[in-house]
């Protein structure tokens, strides 16, 4: 990234994370890990700041609230990391206001969906993500900055 103080700075990754992620580090440790949230967003921050972008984090337990978000993002971010959690599966909304920002979409599951229940195995938000990092832990977050950014970049 150029240091050049004329060029503009980019504009920072969203880092979105659905319902339930609030209790990473309690919930299910078996499943998604001891790391917490606030370990995810650290996480996330340093790999942005390392490629150049700032990162804007967000947690909510309430699909409204993160359509809303979204629809906010239009014209802000470079692109969006999101871990829609449980409204993978269920929610046309969610996956119908993604595509309104129009900027490139990384889907991360902290767990390998595809080797749990039957009904993990079908996102919403897949046909419209660039890329989809499933099963890495936490590192997954991680991957899907990198790869955003490289799209990004293209």
């Amino acid at each position: 990234m150029s240091t050049d103080p004329t060029e503009s700075t980019p504009l920072p990754i969203l880092l979105l994370n659905g319902p339930n992620l609030n209790t990473l580090g309690l919930r299910q440790p078996e499943i998604y890990g001891s790391d917490t949230l606030a370990d995810v967003v650290d996480l996330a921050e340093r790999t942005a700041s390392e490629l150049g972008y700032g990162l804007r984090a967000a947690q909510t337990n309430h699909e409204g609230e993160m359509i809303d978000w979204i629809h906010e993002a239009r014209g802000q971010v470079s692109g969006i990391v999101i871990n829609p959690a449980g409204w993978t599966h269920t929610s046309v909304a969610l996956a119908d206001a993604l595509v309104i920002p129009e900027v490139p979409i990384m889907e991360v599951h902290i767990s390998n969906v595809h080797k749990r229940e039957a009904f993990r195995h079908h996102s919403y938000v897949s046909p419209i993500a660039a890329g989809i990092i499933v099963g890495y832990g936490v590192r997954g977050y991680e991957y899907a900055i990198r790869r955003l950014v490289e799209l990004i970049s293209d």
